[in-house]
């Protein structure tokens, strides 16, 4: 059983399919690309790229609008690829410097009525899990690590959501007024042998008391998350891009913005001719999860199924058991740990610490970088770094894209 393509993700996706063949969504969409597009002037390489980023964006803000009835929630997974869903084509709704290890689902609720969610966690039990209730801002309000839940025999739990005291409940999470909504991670490091969580929700207070949301009032709130969420990219990616290329000196630890408290982010983007290699050092302060993943300026990953766009540790050979070495260049460099910016001489990147023994980072945490001539690349790596001829990129490839396509499968 896949856990993502369940009965209420297939709804909403032909739901959302209805409300992007409409003329006034299209007409809006139309607008933004327009407004995009000037406001962040973008060069060859990013215009290019625009073109089927742009189309997941637009989804993305469709799917996840239409699942904001807290009085009706479902479980509903906002980010996916491109995807089959019968004889239907699906887009994709990557945005936001998505992370290509996470399944990130919603349920909304309002913070006066009460509910039960209910799942299965996979064997094995994923590396970090979070429910994090959120605000209308994107700020905390509660959060339960997903490690900490209590189980049956058979793995199966429930997490009761209200305003009252946990008492005797086994699993709680504290809920207040300002909540609406649940943003829930389920972080897949092995991407061959891991599964998300199975999960569903039930509102315990009766009856909606509220008739369902029209077409129409579905269709502006999706027109005003496009919006919204067009701008918050800018602003997001406004971090990194403001800065000088291929620095990565600015470090996020904050429970707003989506930010996942107990995880460190480090931004930078990075800007290389074609002999050119950016080479990051990276120290994990004893990070139990990691990850290098590589975006564009629409805050899409780029091809992240069949080329090594991305990284975690699953994935990676590390230097020592605390240390790692990436190389980002347009051309293989011919090393295991290749950041592969698929053809794009520029991205952003937004390197991933979590799941610290201790809750915060020890000794040797950050990164560093610095470019060097690809043809003086050897002298730059560490002693031992793992090489690659044509052949096993292809086997590394190979093997990659079936870890990954399970997700999509109906």
């Amino acid at each position: 059983m896949n856990p993502i393509a369940t009965p209420d993700q297939a709804r909403f996706e032909r739901e959302a399919l209805a409300i992007l063949a409409d003329p006034g969504m299209q007409e809006t969409v139309e607008d933004r690309r327009r407004y995009w597009l000037e406001k962040a002037s973008p060069s060859p390489a990013m215009r290019e790229a625009f073109d089927w980023a742009y189309p997941e964006v637009v989804f993305g803000a469709i799917i996840w609008s239409l699942n904001t009835d807290a009085e009706r929630p479902a479980v509903v997974t906002i980010t996916r690829i491109p995807h089959k869903l019968g004889d239907l084509d699906v887009p994709g709704s990557r945005w936001g410097l998505d992370n290509p290890d996470s399944v990130y689902r919603v349920i909304p609720i309002d913070g006066a009525e009460r509910y039960v969610i209910r799942g299965r966690v996979p064997d094995p039990r994923l590396t970090e899990n979070y429910f994090t209730l959120w605000n209308a801002h994107m700020g905390t309000v509660d959060v339960l690590d997903g490690k900490s839940l209590v189980l049956d025999a058979d793995g199966r739990f429930e997490i009761f959501v209200d305003a009252e005291e946990q008492g005797d409940r086994a699993n709680h999470i504290r809920s207040a007024p300002e909540a609406v909504e649940f943003y829930i991670r389920d972080v897949i490091a092995d991407w061959a042998h891991e599964r998300p969580n199975e999960l569903s929700i039930e509102r315990l207070g009766g009856p909606p008391k509220t008739p369902e949301r029209s077409f129409d009032r579905k269709l502006a709130d999706a027109q005003a998350m496009l919006i919204r969420n067009v701008d918050n990219t800018m602003r997001w990616n406004a971090q990194a891009t403001t800065r000088p290329a291929n620095g990565f000196d600015f470090t996020i630890d904050r429970d707003s913005d989506g930010a996942l408290r107990n995880q460190l982010y480090i931004m930078g983007h990075f800007d290389l001719a074609d002999d050119e290699a950016l080479v990051i050092e990276i120290g994990l302060g004893g990070a139990g999860y990691f990850l290098a993943p590589i975006t564009n300026i629409w805050g899409t990953t780029n091809e992240i199924v069949h080329r090594t766009s991305s990284l975690n540790l699953t994935q990676s050979v590390r230097d020592t058991p605390d240390r790692l070495t990436y190389v980002v260049s347009r051309n293989d460099p011919g090393v295991w740990n290749w950041l592969d910016p698929c053809d794009m001489p520029e991205g952003l990147l937004t390197l991933r610490w979590a799941e610290f023994a201790d809750g915060r980072p020890g000794d040797g945490f950050g990164a560093t970088s610095r470019v060097v001539k690809l043809a003086e690349l050897d002298a730059a790596l560490p002693a031992g770094t793992k090489r690659v001829t044509p052949e096993e990129r292809q086997r590394q490839r190979a093997d990659r894209a079936p870890s990954y396509l399970w997700r999509i499968a109906e």
